[in-house]
C-alpha cells in the first residue's frame, strides 16, 4: 500500500507543475500544494471518525472499505486535466486513507504487549519505507508510459491489497467500552495532556510534509524531473536499513519522549540547512539527517498515544491524533508550495528553509511543555 501512495503521490508534484518543456502540465507550486493539503485534511480529518467507527465494529470492515475508495481515487487522478476534477479525485483516495489510517494503528494495538508496541510500530514503518524505496521507483519508470499509467498502477495495488486482507485479516472485536457513539473522542478531547500532545504535532507534520512538496521541488531545480527516485529511494532506504538499530539504541539511552524531541529537532536543522544548498548531492545529504529525524518520530509518537489511551478506547485516541497530522499536513502542503513561490518571487531562495527551522524549533519546546510532568509508569530510557 505505501508502494502504491509513493509511485504515485510524487508524480502529481511532478507531472502537474512540473515544466511543460519536460512534459508537466505547469500549472503553480502552490495549487499542486493545495489539492496535496485538502487530500491530506480530508483524510486525517475521517481518520479523527475511523478511530472511533473502529471502537465500535473493529478494524477490518474499514480497512477494507479504505482500501477500495483509495483505488478508486487514484484511478481517477489518471484522467484529471483540471485542478476540479484533481481535487475530486484527491479527496476520494483521502477518504479511503482516512477509513484505514487509525483502524490499522488500533489492530496494531490490540495484537500487542504494552513492552512490544515500540518496536511493532518501528516494524511497520519499515515495511511502509520499503514502499517507499520500491514506489519512487516504479512511478519514475511509469511515468515514461505516462502519469495516467502510473496512476492506474497505483491504484491496483490498493485493490490487491483488499483482496489479501479479506482473506488475511482477522475478524478483532471491539473492546468494551462504557462509552457510547463518538464519545470516545469527546474523551480525548477533554484529555489535557493528550489534546496538548496532538495540537503541538502540527508543527512537526508541517514539516514532515515537506518531503513530497518543497524538498521535492528544490531537488526537481536541481537535477530535473528524474531527481525524485534518488530522493525517495535514499530516505526510504536509510530507513529500512537504520529505522530499528537506531530505534533499539533510542530506547536504550532515551525515554520516549525525549526521543521524540530530539527526532523533531534533527527534521527541523535538516529543513533549516537545506537554505545552504546548490547542489544535488549535498541536497541528498540534508534528506539523509532529514530521514534520521522522521524514522524515530512515528514510532515514538505512536507509543505515547497508545500509552495516553484508557482501554476501549484506542481507537479513539489514535483518530483524535490524526487531527495533527491532517491540521498538519494540510498546512504544510499549502506552506511549502507558497513559501517556495513567495521566495522565487523576491529572489530569498533561503525564505523557505529558514521559516521551516524556525517551525521546528517552537514544535520541539511545545513538546516540552506538552510532555511535561507525565508518568507513564515505563518511560525511562531502557525499558520501554
Amino acid at each position: 500500500m505505501w508502494g502504491g501512495f509513493f509511485a504515485v503521490i510524487p508524480l502529481v508534484t511532478v507531472h502537474f507543475s512540473g515544466p511543460t518543456s519536460s512534459g508537466g502540465l505547469g500549472w503553480p507550486a502552490a495549487t499542486v500544494g493545495l489539492v496535496l493539503g485538502l487530500r491530506q485534511l480530508t483524510q486525517q480529518g475521517l481518520t479523527v471518525f475511523g478511530g472511533a467507527w473502529a471502537d465500535r465494529v473493529g478494524p477490518r470492515p474499514l480497512i477494507l472499505a479504505g482500501c477500495v475508495l483509495r483505488c478508486a481515487g487514484f484511478a481517477w487522478m489518471g484522467f484529471a486535466e483540471t485542478p476540479g476534477v484533481l481535487l475530486s479525485a484527491a479527496l476520494l483516495a483521502g477518504v479511503g486513507g482516512g477509513l484505514f489510517d487509525a483502524p490499522k494503528s488500533a489492530a496494531i494495538t490490540a495484537v500487542t504487549r504494552p513492552e512490544h508496541r515500540t518496536r511493532m510500530f518501528g516494524l511497520t514503518s519499515i515495511s511502509g519505507n520499503l514502499g517507499m524505496v520500491t514506489g519512487p521507483l516504479i512511478g519514475a519508470a511509469l511515468l515514461g508510459l505516462g502519469f495516467r499509467t502510473a496512476a492506474l498502477c497505483a491504484a491496483s495495488v490498493y485493490l490487491l491489497a483488499a483482496v489479501v486482507l479479506g482473506a488475511t485479516l482477522p475478524r478483532l472485536r471491539p473492546a468494551g467500552s462504557k462509552v457510547s457513539g463518538f464519545g470516545g473522542l469527546r474523551t480525548a478531547a477533554l484529555d489535557r495532556h493528550f489534546r496538548r500532545f496532538t495540537l503541538v504535532l502540527i508543527g512537526y507534520f508541517i514539516l514532515s510534509t515537506q518531503i513530497n512538496v518543497a524538498v521535492t521541488l528544490k531537488a526537481i531545480s536541481l537535477a530535473g524531473p528524474g531527481a525524485t527516485a534518488p530522493l525517495y529511494g535514499l530516505s526510504a532506504g536509510l530507513a529500512v536499513a537504520l529505522q530499528y538499530p537506531l530505534l533499539r539504541l533510542a530506547e536504550r539511552t532515551l525515554p520516549t519522549r525525549a526521543a521524540l524531541m530530539v527526532a523533531v529537532g534533527l527534521v527541523g536543522l535538516s529543513l533549516g540547512l537545506m537554505a545552504l544548498v546548490t547542489t544535488f548531492p549535498a541536497l541528498l545529504a540534508c534528506v539523509a539527517l532529514y530521514s534520521l529525524g522522521t524514522m524515530l518520530v512515528y514510532p515514538t509518537q505512536q507509543t505515547l498515544t497508545a500509552r495516553f489511551a484508557p482501554p476501549g478506547l484506542v481507537g479513539s485516541y489514535f483518530g483524535f491524533s490524526a487531527i495533527s497530522l491532517g491540521v498538519g499536513g494540510a498546512l504544510g502542503s499549502v506552506l511549502g508550495g507558497t513559501l517556495v513561490d513567495a521566495g522565487a518571487r523576491l529572489g530569498l531562495g533561503a525564505l523557505p528553509w529558514l521559516t521551516l527551522a524556525g517551525i521546528g524549533v517552537l514544535t520541539v519546546l511545545g513538546l516540552r511543555w506538552a510532555l511535561r510532568g507525565l508518568e507513564f509508569g515505563d518511560d525511562e530510557g531502557g525499558n520501554q
